[in-house]
C-alpha cells in the first residue's frame, strides 16, 4: 500500500468566497492562495452546510449536518448544545491509522473538550498562547476601542501579529515532521479574516476605502425580505449606512486576507524548505463566508446569501489534483471533506458520514451526482430561528419557517430581488419546495413534520 500522504487543513474563519485572487477578486492580492490553486484544483461551487462557526466546525470533525449531530448554535447563546456523544472523528480514525496529529489556533468544536480528547498529539491556543506571548515581549493587548468595526494594531508589524505567531508554530510542526516516520495531519485553523479586522500596516491601509467598489449585493432595499434582516441593521446600527461607511471595514477586512496570504505562504515555503511538498495533501478552506456591508449588512447571522454559504476552497495534492483546475461540482466542503481525509489517509470512512468524497473530483471527474446544494440556519445569539435553503446553478430558494419566503434568480443579480410571492415564478418555487422536503428527509431534519411539510408542498408558506 502507498505510504499516506501527510495532510496540512487550513481553515480559516469566516472569508468570502470572491476575496481570493484567482476566485475573481479585481484587487486583492493573494499570492500564496493563488499559487496554491494554479499549482492544484479549486472548487467554484463550495458551500458551507451552515454559515455559523461552531457547527460548521462540527460538520467537519464528524462528517455530519448540523441537524445529524444537533450541535446547531455557537457557544454562550441560546442553543448552546454539543454534538451529541458517540459520534466518530475524522481526526480519531486518522490517529488509528497511524498518524500525527497537531493542532494550531482556535478550537471551536467543544466547550468541554479539547482537541487532545479528539485524538490530536499537540495543541497550540492560538489567542490565548499569543496573548501570553505578547505580554511576555512586553506589547500592549491587541487594541479593540472600535468594537466590531476594526482598527490599525499601532503597536506591531505583520511579524508581530496573531497569524504570524501561530504561523511560526506550524513551520515549528512541519519542520519536526521532516524528522519523524509517522505521517502528520496538522490542521491550522486561524481567526482572520473574521471582523473586527484590528491589523498592522502596511495591511491597514492596503486597500484605500475609496478604491473599494461595493459588493454586488449591495445596495438592498430589502423589499419584501424577513423583517429580521432590517432589524439586524439596526441591530448591528447600521441602518442607513452609505458604502463611504461600509469600505473603511472593508479595506481592513481585505487588508487581513492578505496579512493571512503572506503567512501562508511562508508556510508553504516551509513545506518545500523541509522537502515535503511533493508528499503532503494541502487544503485550504474557511468555516463560512461574511456579509461585511453585503446586503447593507454585517457578520452572518439570519440570512443564507452566497455572500455567507458560498466558501474557498483550494486543494493541491502533487499527483493527485489537477494543477491549475477548476471544479463546479457542488460540494458542501465540511461534510465531504471530513470523508476525503479519511479516504485519503487510506483510513475507513465511519458509516455515518454523510459527505461525498472530493477525491474522484481531484481526478478530474465532472461530477459528484449532486445537482443542487443545501445550506441551514437556527439561529445564534439574536435567538432562535430556522431557516432551510436549496441552491441549484440558476435559483435559490430560502425557506423562513416562520418569515417569508425567499427566492432569487441567481442570473439576474446578487439575491436582491426576491421573487417568491411574483406568480410568473410559481413553478420555480414549487419545484424548489419539493426538493427542499426532499434534502430534509434525507438528512433527517427534525424541523420536517406534517405541518412544515404541508407548508412546503402545499403552498401555505409565503
Amino acid at each position: 500500500m502507498p505510504h499516506p500522504p501527510s495532510i496540512l487543513l487550513i481553515q480559516s474563519d469566516q472569508h468570502r468566497f470572491d476575496c481570493v485572487g484567482a476566485n475573481g477578486h479585481p484587487f486583492l492580492r493573494t499570492p500564496s492562495l493563488d499559487r496554491l490553486a494554479a499549482e492544484g484544483t479549486r472548487f467554484s461551487h463550495a458551500f458551507c452546510p451552515i454559515p455559523v462557526c461552531v457547527p460548521s466546525r462540527v460538520s467537519l470533525m464528524h462528517g455530519q449536518w448540523p441537524t445529524e449531530h444537533l450541535a446547531i448554535a455557537n457557544q454562550n447563546t441560546e442553543a448552546p448544545r454539543p454534538a451529541l456523544g458517540g459520534l466518530p472523528a475524522f481526526s480519531h480514525v486518522l490517529r488509528e491509522t497511524g498518524y500525527h496529529l497537531a493542532h494550531v489556533g482556535k478550537w471551536h468544536v467543544h466547550p468541554h473538550k479539547s482537541p487532545l480528547q479528539y485524538g490530536f498529539h499537540e495543541h497550540v491556543s492560538g489567542r490565548a498562547g499569543y496573548a501570553a506571548w505578547r505580554a511576555d515581549v512586553g506589547l500592549p493587548p491587541r487594541p479593540a476601542t472600535r468594537g466590531w468595526f476594526g482598527e490599525v494594531d499601532r503597536y506591531i508589524g505583520p511579524e508581530g501579529t496573531q497569524v504570524a505567531w501561530e504561523a511560526d508554530r506550524v513551520i515549528r510542526l512541519l519542520e519536526e515532521r521532516a524528522t519523524r516516520d509517522a505521517p502528520l495531519f496538522l490542521q491550522w485553523d486561524l481567526d482572520p479574516p473574521h471582523l473586527p479586522n484590528v491589523v498592522p500596516e502596511p495591511y491597514a491601509s492596503m486597500y484605500p476605502p475609496d478604491a473599494i467598489p461595493p459588493w454586488p449585493s449591495y445596495p438592498d432595499p430589502l423589499t419584501g425580505k424577513p423583517y429580521a434582516q432590517a432589524q439586524q441593521r439596526r441591530t448591528w446600527k447600521v441602518e442607513g449606512w452609505t458604502w463611504a461607511d461600509w469600505a473603511p471595514i472593508v479595506g481592513r477586512y481585505l487588508g487581513e486576507i492578505s496579512l493571512m496570504d503572506a503567512q501562508i505562504g511562508r508556510v508553504l515555503g516551509a513545506l518545500e524548505r523541509f522537502g515535503l511538498a511533493g508528499d503532503t495533501l494541502v487544503i485550504y478552506t474557511t468555516d463560512h463566508g461574511d456579509l461585511c456591508g453585503g446586503h447593507g449588512m454585517v457578520d452572518k447571522h439570519m440570512v443564507l446569501y452566497d455572500d455567507v454559504t458560498r466558501v474557498p476552497l483550494i486543494v493541491r495534492w502533487p499527483g493527485h489534483a489537477t494543477p491549475g483546475a477548476v471544479c463546479d461540482a457542488f460540494v458542501s466542503h465540511s461534510i465531504d471533506l471530513a470523508r476525503t481525509l479519511c479516504e485519503a489517509a487510506g483510513a475507513p470512512v465511519p458509516g455515518t458520514f454523510r459527505g461525498r468524497s472530493l477525491l474522484p473530483l481531484l481526478a478530474g471527474w465532472a461530477t459528484n451526482g449532486r445537482q443542487d446544494i443545501l445550506s441551514m440556519y437556527h439561529g445564534n445569539q439574536f435567538g432562535l430561528y430556522s431557516q432551510r435553503s436549496v441552491r441549484d446553478r440558476r435559483w435559490k430558494y430560502v425557506w423562513n419557517a416562520t418569515a417569508e419566503d425567499e427566492l432569487y434568480d441567481l442570473d439576474a443579480d446578487s439575491e436582491v430581488r426576491n421573487l417568491a410571492t411574483d406568480p410568473a415564478f410559481s413553478g420555480e418555487l414549487a419545484r424548489l419546495r419539493r426538493r427542499l422536503v426532499e434534502w430534509m428527509e434525507e438528512t433527517r431534519d427534525p424541523l420536517l413534520n406534517a405541518w412544515t411539510r404541508a407548508q412546503l408542498l402545499e403552498g401555505l408558506s409565503i
